[in-house]
């Protein structure tokens, strides 16, 4: 059986970020057009349609969903922009829990959370990180009515001034563990986290607290790209040890969906069926002999 013909490893995911620029039709329709069996939606495409008419889409589909991007960007300091961005991490919320409702048998109400980075003109890292704690507070009530799980997701240290504060996986755990572990987990995202001395120490702490709320894969090449944001590439291509990661997070019993986000503007050139198709196989060459 060639590669391009091969059945995707069924715990494949494709976020939508990898084929950034399809619609949501479009989105679902090639992911299950390639026997991929679950999709990550962003809430721009979502918000295009609308919530009931994605909802729908998704269900038609017949495709798991495994996690609602983005939520977070609070770190501002109190008043009306703080609230608005509450607000809008309220909405989050609900999209998140309608869409897991849509989705195929063993889809996962997940919102991935983006802390935020320092507020214009802001040094005050403590201040902005406390603020992520306190927002996650407020929200983490609204979350567990709705049945969703808020998955703080850390951010490589070079985003840490415009992207996300949290910046290791120890740090995302750090903040979770004031909640309940189905209210509030971490998403784990090799990108984000290969570099860190302590990772597999952190994985197995996640593991042991039941906090990965989600795995997402891509890998790190050098040198990295004009805008470092779309410096992601596909499963393999890079310096990332896939072997140790992946091993680390199936040995504390993660058994659900594994994504692939890649923001990469030649791939984000290329048609959404060869995103796919292509994320498939360097997948099932880089990650899959690793999840048995």
């Amino acid at each position: 059986m060639s590669p391009s013909s091969q059945i995707p490893d069924p715990r494949l995911s494709i976020n939508q970020a990898t084929i950034k620029h399809a619609d949501l039709a479009t989105a679902l329709r090639v992911t299950a057009d390639a026997g991929v069996r679950s999709i990550g939606l962003w809430r721009e495409p979502v918000h295009a349609v609308g919530l009931d008419v994605a909802a729908r889409m998704l269900s038609d589909s017949g495709l798991r969903f495994s996690t609602h991007c983005r939520g977070g960007f609070f770190t501002l300091p109190a008043g009306a922009d703080r609230e608005t961005a509450l607000d809008d991490n309220r909405r989050a919320i609900e999209e998140t829990a309608t869409l897991a409702a849509a989705g195929a048998e063993g889809s996962t109400a997940v919102l991935v959370l983006v802390a935020g980075g320092l507020p214009a003109g802001s040094r005050d890292l403590i201040g902005a990180r406390e603020r992520v704690r306190d927002a996650i507070g407020v929200l983490a009530p609204e979350a567990e009515a709705a049945g969703v799980t808020l998955a703080i997701e850390p951010l490589h240290p070079m985003y840490a001034s415009d992207r996300a504060v949290i910046s290791t996986l120890g740090h995302a755990l750090d903040i979770a563990a004031d909640f309940a572990p189905e209210v509030v987990g971490a998403a784990v995202d090799t990108f984000h986290i290969w570099w860190d001395p302590q990772v597999l120490e952190q994985i197995a702490r996640a593991g042991r607290e039941n906090r990965i709320a989600t795995y997402q894969v891509c890998d790190w090449k050098t040198p990295l790209a004009a805008d470092v944001l779309l410096s992601r590439h596909y499963t393999g291509d890079g310096v990332i040890d896939f072997g140790s990661l992946t091993r680390a997070v199936v040995a504390t019993g993660y058994d659900r969906d594994i994504e692939v986000e890649i923001f990469n503007a030649e791939i984000w050139a290329d048609t959404p069926e060869s995103v796919v198709r292509r994320t498939a196989e360097t997948f099932a060459a880089a990650v899959s002999p690793h999840l048995a």
